[in-house]
Protein backbone atom coordinates (compact mmCIF):
# COMPACT_ATOMS: atom_id res chain seq x y z
CA UNK A 1 0.00 0.00 0.00
CA UNK A 2 1.31 3.44 -0.95
CA UNK A 3 1.05 5.68 2.09
CA UNK A 4 0.25 9.38 2.04
CA UNK A 5 3.59 10.70 3.26
CA UNK A 6 5.42 12.24 0.27
CA UNK A 7 5.80 16.02 0.41
CA UNK A 8 5.83 18.45 -2.52
CA UNK A 9 7.45 21.94 -2.56
CA UNK A 10 4.09 23.48 -1.59
CA UNK A 11 4.22 21.50 1.66
CA UNK A 12 1.30 19.28 0.64
CA UNK A 13 1.39 15.57 1.44
CA UNK A 14 0.64 12.95 -1.23
CA UNK A 15 0.46 9.20 -1.76
CA UNK A 16 3.00 8.29 -4.44
CA UNK A 17 5.55 5.45 -4.75
CA UNK A 18 8.65 7.66 -5.02
CA UNK A 19 10.41 8.01 -1.67
CA UNK A 20 13.18 10.55 -2.31
CA UNK A 21 16.49 11.34 -0.61
CA UNK A 22 15.31 12.68 2.78
CA UNK A 23 12.86 11.81 5.52
CA UNK A 24 11.39 14.16 8.13
CA UNK A 25 8.46 15.00 10.37
CA UNK A 26 6.38 17.87 11.70
CA UNK A 27 6.77 17.36 15.40
CA UNK A 28 4.70 14.27 16.09
CA UNK A 29 1.88 11.95 15.10
CA UNK A 30 -0.42 13.08 12.26
CA UNK A 31 -1.86 9.67 11.33
CA UNK A 32 -4.35 7.13 12.63
CA UNK A 33 -3.65 3.57 13.76
CA UNK A 34 -4.63 2.56 10.21
CA UNK A 35 -1.86 4.65 8.63
CA UNK A 36 -4.16 7.36 7.32
CA UNK A 37 -3.56 11.07 7.81
CA UNK A 38 -5.88 12.70 10.31
CA UNK A 39 -5.97 16.00 8.43
CA UNK A 40 -3.77 17.65 11.04
CA UNK A 41 -1.07 19.46 8.97
CA UNK A 42 1.49 19.61 11.79
CA UNK A 43 1.93 18.96 15.52
CA UNK A 44 4.31 21.75 16.51
CA UNK A 45 6.77 24.21 15.00
CA UNK A 46 9.68 21.76 14.88
CA UNK A 47 9.62 20.63 11.24
CA UNK A 48 12.79 18.70 10.46
CA UNK A 49 14.46 16.90 7.55
CA UNK A 50 16.43 13.77 8.39
CA UNK A 51 18.72 11.23 6.81
CA UNK A 52 17.13 8.06 5.43
CA UNK A 53 19.74 5.98 7.26
CA UNK A 54 21.25 6.66 10.67
CA UNK A 55 23.32 4.28 12.81
CA UNK A 56 21.48 1.30 11.37
CA UNK A 57 18.26 2.25 13.14
CA UNK A 58 15.12 0.68 11.69
CA UNK A 59 11.49 1.61 12.31
CA UNK A 60 8.17 0.81 10.75
CA UNK A 61 6.53 3.73 8.94
CA UNK A 62 3.43 5.34 10.45
CA UNK A 63 3.38 3.20 13.59
CA UNK A 64 0.53 3.86 16.08
CA UNK A 65 1.25 6.87 18.28
CA UNK A 66 4.68 7.53 16.72
CA UNK A 67 5.69 10.57 14.69
CA UNK A 68 4.55 10.61 11.07
CA UNK A 69 7.45 9.97 8.69
CA UNK A 70 7.43 12.28 5.66
CA UNK A 71 9.63 11.98 2.56
CA UNK A 72 11.12 14.57 0.20
CA UNK A 73 12.79 14.30 -3.20
CA UNK A 74 15.76 16.27 -1.84
CA UNK A 75 16.78 18.89 0.71
CA UNK A 76 15.73 21.81 -1.50
CA UNK A 77 12.17 20.44 -1.51
CA UNK A 78 12.28 19.94 2.27
CA UNK A 79 13.32 23.57 2.76
CA UNK A 80 10.59 24.81 0.39
CA UNK A 81 8.03 22.85 2.41
CA UNK A 82 9.33 24.52 5.58
CA UNK A 83 11.65 21.89 7.08
CA UNK A 84 15.21 22.39 8.35
CA UNK A 85 18.05 19.88 9.08
CA UNK A 86 17.62 17.59 12.07
CA UNK A 87 19.93 18.32 15.03
CA UNK A 88 20.34 14.60 15.78
CA UNK A 89 20.98 12.65 12.60
CA UNK A 90 22.25 15.66 10.59
CA UNK A 91 24.04 17.62 13.28
CA UNK A 92 26.81 18.94 11.02
CA UNK A 93 24.32 20.12 8.38
CA UNK A 94 22.11 21.61 11.09
CA UNK A 95 25.01 23.59 12.55
CA UNK A 96 26.09 24.84 9.13
CA UNK A 97 22.54 25.87 8.31
CA UNK A 98 22.00 27.56 11.68
CA UNK A 99 25.27 29.45 11.20
CA UNK A 100 24.34 30.65 7.70
CA UNK A 101 20.80 31.47 8.81
CA UNK A 102 22.06 33.52 11.76
CA UNK A 103 24.65 35.35 9.69
CA UNK A 104 22.03 36.27 7.10
CA UNK A 105 19.04 37.06 9.28
CA UNK A 106 20.41 38.41 12.57
CA UNK A 107 24.06 39.39 11.94
CA UNK A 108 26.06 40.01 15.08
CA UNK A 109 23.44 38.34 17.27
CA UNK A 110 24.01 34.79 18.46
CA UNK A 111 21.21 32.29 17.92
CA UNK A 112 19.73 31.86 21.38
CA UNK A 113 18.35 28.40 20.60
CA UNK A 114 17.08 26.36 17.68
CA UNK A 115 13.58 27.26 18.90
CA UNK A 116 14.11 30.83 17.66
CA UNK A 117 14.82 29.53 14.17
CA UNK A 118 11.83 27.16 14.31
CA UNK A 119 9.45 29.92 15.40
CA UNK A 120 10.66 32.17 12.59
CA UNK A 121 10.29 29.44 9.99
CA UNK A 122 6.81 28.58 11.25
CA UNK A 123 5.68 32.18 10.87
CA UNK A 124 7.12 32.28 7.35
CA UNK A 125 5.81 28.96 6.10
CA UNK A 126 2.24 28.90 7.43
CA UNK A 127 -0.71 31.18 6.75
CA UNK A 128 -2.58 30.88 10.08
CA UNK A 129 -5.96 31.70 8.52
CA UNK A 130 -5.77 29.15 5.69
CA UNK A 131 -3.42 26.79 7.60
CA UNK A 132 -1.52 26.37 4.34
CA UNK A 133 1.80 27.44 2.87
CA UNK A 134 2.57 31.14 2.96
CA UNK A 135 4.27 32.28 -0.25
CA UNK A 136 5.82 35.63 -1.17
CA UNK A 137 6.54 37.51 -4.38
CA UNK A 138 10.13 37.75 -5.58
CA UNK A 139 12.20 38.65 -8.60
CA UNK A 140 14.09 35.77 -10.17
CA UNK A 141 17.18 37.93 -10.54
CA UNK A 142 19.38 37.34 -7.55
CA UNK A 143 17.61 34.27 -6.17
CA UNK A 144 20.23 31.80 -4.96
CA UNK A 145 20.56 28.16 -5.95
CA UNK A 146 18.14 26.03 -3.95
CA UNK A 147 15.14 28.37 -3.96
CA UNK A 148 11.81 27.08 -5.25
CA UNK A 149 9.46 29.31 -7.23
CA UNK A 150 6.42 29.21 -9.47
CA UNK A 151 5.86 31.42 -12.50
CA UNK A 152 2.61 33.33 -12.99
CA UNK A 153 1.89 31.46 -16.23
CA UNK A 154 1.77 28.11 -14.38
CA UNK A 155 1.35 28.63 -10.62
CA UNK A 156 0.87 24.93 -9.98
CA UNK A 157 4.29 23.91 -11.33
CA UNK A 158 7.16 24.27 -8.81
CA UNK A 159 10.58 25.10 -10.24
CA UNK A 160 14.00 24.83 -8.64
CA UNK A 161 16.47 27.67 -9.21
CA UNK A 162 19.85 26.07 -9.87
CA UNK A 163 22.80 26.99 -12.06
CA UNK A 164 21.02 30.06 -13.48
CA UNK A 165 18.14 28.03 -14.92
CA UNK A 166 14.81 26.64 -13.70
CA UNK A 167 14.32 22.92 -13.15
CA UNK A 168 10.74 21.51 -13.24
CA UNK A 169 10.12 19.35 -10.16
CA UNK A 170 8.35 15.97 -10.03
CA UNK A 171 8.28 13.34 -7.30
CA UNK A 172 10.60 11.21 -9.45
CA UNK A 173 13.15 13.96 -10.15
CA UNK A 174 13.71 17.10 -12.21
CA UNK A 175 12.81 17.62 -15.83
CA UNK A 176 14.58 19.51 -18.58
CA UNK A 177 15.75 22.93 -17.33
CA UNK A 178 14.92 26.18 -19.06
CA UNK A 179 15.67 29.87 -18.69
CA UNK A 180 13.25 32.32 -17.12
CA UNK A 181 10.87 34.02 -19.58
CA UNK A 182 12.60 37.10 -20.96
CA UNK A 183 15.71 36.30 -18.95
CA UNK A 184 15.94 36.32 -15.16
CA UNK A 185 16.42 40.06 -14.73
CA UNK A 186 13.13 41.64 -13.71
CA UNK A 187 11.13 38.44 -14.07
CA UNK A 188 8.65 38.08 -11.23
CA UNK A 189 7.79 34.84 -9.48
CA UNK A 190 6.13 33.44 -6.40
CA UNK A 191 8.72 32.26 -3.89
CA UNK A 192 7.85 29.01 -2.10
CA UNK A 193 11.00 28.68 0.03
CA UNK A 194 10.72 30.69 3.30
CA UNK A 195 12.49 34.06 2.91
CA UNK A 196 14.90 33.57 5.81
CA UNK A 197 15.98 30.24 4.31
CA UNK A 198 16.65 31.96 0.98
CA UNK A 199 18.86 34.42 2.86
CA UNK A 200 20.74 31.50 4.42
CA UNK A 201 21.33 30.15 0.91
CA UNK A 202 22.74 33.54 -0.05
CA UNK A 203 25.01 33.35 2.98
CA UNK A 204 26.54 30.14 1.68
CA UNK A 205 24.41 27.15 2.65
CA UNK A 206 23.84 24.95 -0.42
CA UNK A 207 21.06 22.39 -0.05
CA UNK A 208 21.55 18.87 -1.35
CA UNK A 209 19.65 18.32 -4.59
CA UNK A 210 18.60 15.23 -6.51
CA UNK A 211 21.07 13.84 -9.11
CA UNK A 212 18.51 14.51 -11.86
CA UNK A 213 19.41 18.18 -11.43
CA UNK A 214 22.52 17.50 -13.51
CA UNK A 215 25.97 19.04 -13.16
CA UNK A 216 24.85 21.42 -10.41
CA UNK A 217 23.92 18.50 -8.16
CA UNK A 218 27.42 17.04 -8.34
CA UNK A 219 28.90 20.25 -6.92
CA UNK A 220 26.55 20.45 -3.93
Amino acid sequence: MTLQNRVDPFGRIHATPERGMFMGNRGGCMHTDHQKLTGRPWVNARWIACRLDYKGWHRGVMQPGQYTELFFLDEAVAFAAGHRPCMLCRREDARRFAGAWTEANQPGVALESINVLDRTLHAERVDPAARSQRATRAELAGLPDGAFVTLDADPGAPLLVWDKVLWPWTFAGYGTPFGAPGGRAGAGATLLTPPSVVEAFRAGYRPAVHPSCGAGARRS
